[in-house]
């Protein structure tokens, strides 16, 4: 026991808490595993954490009994009555925030809530939208962000694709590439699918990634539109596959140094950020002529 609050399958099964697929849901039930997870993300009195889609609270429960101040967003009202049960536990240390993940601005939040010191993110992410969050949050301006570490649960193959390299060929992709640009990201340890209810069909990791303060220059959007184009043909050499950027590839690609028949795979996290400058500067070109013929 983490605390002497009921067991979770007590709790689940008072309040008819059954995972919902439709929702990415696969409930913690190991202590052992949610308390591991928690002191991975830092958990520890001072530390501010935003749990995503908590669900009934195991890892919430992990996080406070450790002595973090949380605050978890659910967008299941099924979920909220347990989690106020915790809230009540924890007077003053667990808010509830009843909203989508993919809607909320979670800086305001941590400025409504009184948060000034540097926050983390700590979550068994719901499948169906975790790379959607995850992208959202490295694409995020102004940089650096307000957190400062990240600690969260994907599927393996999507733990891997954020983590590779072009040496891991089959699952460096547009991800690997955003990850690699702003932050640094390690695997730390897998969890099996028992550990689930329901368990799911695929192997889980959780994986660290932590901001850093000075990555190298370069537009955010800039940067995700070339990945997109160049991972999106990644069969292709890169002088066909960038010609859906609208912009002649071949002087792109040799303001980046790189060669025409390359191929998205063989690129470096650098050799993108080289492209994607070589594009905002043909584009600012593009308007500074634009504007003096008018």
């Amino acid at each position: 026991m983490i605390d002497d609050l009921p067991p979770l399958r007590e709790i689940v099964a008072r309040h008819g808490l059954d995972a919902r697929k439709a929702l990415g849901q696969n409930f913690l039930f190991d202590l052992n595993l949610t308390s591991r997870i928690a002191r991975a993300a830092g958990a520890a009195p001072e530390t501010t954490i935003i749990e995503i889609g908590p669900g009934p609270g195991g890892l919430t429960r992990a996080l406070l009994a450790q002595g973090a101040r949380v605050i978890v967003i659910e967008r299941d009202a099924r979920c909220l009555p347990a989690l106020e049960e915790i809230a009540a536990h924890y007077p003053g240390r667990l808010t509830v925030v009843a909203d989508d993940a993919l809607e909320i601005d979670l800086p305001n939040l941590l400025a409504r809530e009184g948060v000034t010191t540097p926050a983390r993110i700590c979550a068994n992410l719901p499948y169906n939208i975790a790379t959607a969050l995850l992208t959202r949050w490295i694409e995020t301006e102004p940089w650096p962000s307000v957190f400062d570490r990240y600690v969260l649960m994907f599927q393996k193959e999507v733990a891997l694709r954020i983590v590779a390299t072009p040496a891991q060929r089959v699952d460096y992709g547009r991800l690997a590439v955003l990850c690699g640009w702003r932050t640094r990201a390690r695997i730390l340890f897998d969890v099996s699918p028992s550990a689930f209810t329901p368990p799911p069909k695929v192997v889980s990791s959780v994986v660290e990634i932590v901001p850093d303060p000075a990555p190298l220059s370069c537009d955010a959007k800039t940067l995700a539109r070339m990945t997109q184009a160049a991972f999106g043909q990644r069969r292709k050499m890169l002088r066909q596959s960038l010609k859906s950027l609208g912009v002649a590839p071949s002087p792109l690609l040799a303001a980046a140094g790189i060669d025409e028949t390359k191929r998205a795979e063989e690129i470096d996290v650098a050799g993108f950020v080289a492209l994607a400058n070589a594009m905002s500067n043909a584009m600012s070109n593009d308007m500074s002529n634009d504007m003096s013929n008018a």
